[in-house]
């Protein structure tokens, strides 16, 4: 199964079509078919690369202070946007194995398939941005051989990722694994869970 590689091609070309823009703002139509995974992936790594940015923006030391919050907001909401996506595309995992029956000795493994992709994600941005750094022509020379350095660590890494998550994919399809999902369970955008929240509500 190349899963991973063909989720990581869907990365790479997602953070790739997000710099031809290079706005937080901007509204790009989803090239892959609606409903399926491809799709459920391309607007997994838009977001991250949004997210990505809106952290940038905001640790501008001369940011202002209104804008810092509305932007700390936004960046609350992309968050639970990220979690919801990744348990997503594991609801697409768990029904892709429904059919598998675990060995009696099958193991489970430290984290689920998508927030492992998530990881692959995040790397993909990782190693655009780094990259864009060792290709720098403003920059001193130890700045691009400290960047290069960071780059072929990240390219390492994305190979065993990959190779890893794809691992895992096969032994859950084998039976070797199986996989259990648990949802975040994220408290501090509940009113119901945030103290802050239910504390301020007027009886």
């Amino acid at each position: 199964m190349d899963f991973a590689k063909n989720s990581f091609k869907i990365f790479s070309d997602t953070t790739a079509l997000y710099h031809k823009t290079d706005d937080v703002d901007a509204v790009v139509a989803n090239p892959y078919p609606e409903g399926t995974i491809e799709a459920t992936l391309h607007a997994k790594n838009w977001i991250d690369a949004v997210q990505w940015h809106l952290e940038d923006i905001i640790r501008d030391p001369d940011i202002d202070p209104v804008a810092a919050l509305a932007l700390k907001r936004r960046i609350d909401s992309s968050n639970q946007d990220r979690t919801d996506m990744v348990e997503e595309i594991d609801t697409y995992f768990r029904e892709k194995f429904s059919g598998v029956t675990p060995a009696p000795d099958a193991t489970i493994n430290t984290e689920s398939p998508a927030w492992a992709l998530d990881r692959l994600s995040i790397l993909a941005l990782k190693i655009y941005h780094m990259a864009r750094e060792a290709e720098r022509t403003d920059a001193s020379p130890e700045h691009i051989a400290r960047c290069q350095a960071k780059l072929d660590v990240l390219l390492e890494q994305e190979k065993d990722l990959t190779a890893a998550i794809d691992q895992l994919l096969d032994d859950i399809a084998a039976g070797r694994k199986y996989m259990k999902v648990y949802r975040q369970m994220k408290m501090y955008n509940d009113p119901a869970t945030n103290p802050v929240l239910y504390g301020n509500k007027k009886s």
